[in-house]
């Protein structure tokens, strides 16, 4: 009769482990699906910005990037949004890209110091 409650936990402990090893591959492919939908997202931004921009726009954006990569993604943001819109006619050139650069630049802070 000793036997019986040994196996029965015995039982427990393979159930148990069964389900961690069934939770952590659910962990896994979750994490696999969500690394395949950001390269997707990061394909279809390529290709809209291929699309509206010129060659000399896209060097430029990919200059401002490099040297400050959050104004960067947000100049990528607004060139998407405005493409999706329809409220881009052609293709954004490198004279509308230095246009667009300075509407969205953010204001330099100038400091005044006075000497007495």
């Amino acid at each position: 009769m000793s036997e019986r409650p040994d196996e029965e936990k015995l039982e427990e402990l393979r159930q148990q482990k069964m389900e961690q090893l069934q939770e952590q591959a659910g962990g896994k492919q979750a994490g696999e699906s969500q690394e395949a939908a950001k390269q997707q997202a990061e394909a279809q931004k390529k290709a809209v910005l291929r699309q509206h921009l010129t060659d000399e726009a896209r060097k430029r954006l990919n200059t401002v990037k490099m040297s400050k990569p959050q104004f960067g993604e947000q100049v990528e943001r607004q060139v998407i949004s405005l493409a999706r819109s329809g409220r881009i006619q052609g293709k954004i050139d490198d004279d509308k890209m230095r246009q667009l650069l300075q509407e969205l630049k953010p204001d330099s802070k100038s400091f005044d110091i006075k000497r007495r």
